[in-house]
């Protein structure tokens, strides 16, 4: 049976490192992020609720109206929750199906910035979070996204605090940029499956 590891963390954590690490180490990774983008963009359940909430603009083209989605969204706290009862349901079953298509492998990962707000800690079996100092995230991200301190300052804000995630997490990686990465990774892999060989890729 697959064991399946949830990887989340604030802004500028890391998670994306840790997600790369898995994979080198044999690990597939769903990154929901770049899933759930390209369901807004292709999926015909999706589209079909945006054009009902949002008119037929929405896709205007043929092409998802990313500016028009976002304005709507950052104009009420409410909206975005409208609009993630409509999409995050989609990344689910998406996930699911990931999964089953990755059976071979007995760990795959899921990396998503809202596991846990989003109700996808539910679709796996431990958590693992991704912790930076505050200081430490907010420089990354600034430096990563070219944004100025008050819009990533705000971003944080938004997000669960560290604090809480960390009551809700099985395993805590630290990435403040000098404890190293790897021993870590490798700890939270070994604790879940003492079989070593499970980080080779399975022979095809």
């Amino acid at each position: 049976m697959t064991i399946k590891i949830g990887i989340t963390g604030g802004i500028g954590s890391g998670k994306s490192v840790v997600s790369r690490l898995l994979e080198a180490m044999g690990v597939p990774v769903y990154i929901s992020d770049i899933e759930s983008k390209r369901l807004t963009a292709s999926d015909t359940l999706i589209r079909r609720e945006l054009i009902a909430l949002l008119g037929e603009e929405v896709y205007a083209g043929g092409e998802l109206n990313k500016s028009l989605l976002a304005s709507y969204i950052f104009s009420n706290p409410e909206h975005i929750r409208t609009v993630n009862g409509i999409i995050h349901p989609r990344v689910r079953d998406d996930f699911r199906q990931w999964v089953e298509c990755h059976a071979i492998y007995p760990i795959v990962g899921m990396e998503s910035a809202i596991l846990i707000e989003a109700g996808f800690a539910g679709e796996v079996d431990t958590v693992v979070m991704v912790y930076a100092p505050e200081e430490v995230r907010i420089a990354r991200a600034m430096q990563r996204d070219a944004a100025p301190r008050e819009l990533v300052e705000r971003r944080v804000r938004s997000q669960m605090s560290d604090e809480e995630k960390r009551t809700k997490a099985n395993f805590v990686i630290v990435n403040d940029g000098e404890t190293p990465l790897i021993p870590q990774v490798l700890e939270v892999i070994t604790s879940l499956s003492k079989n070593i060989a499970y980080l080779c890729p399975p022979k095809k």
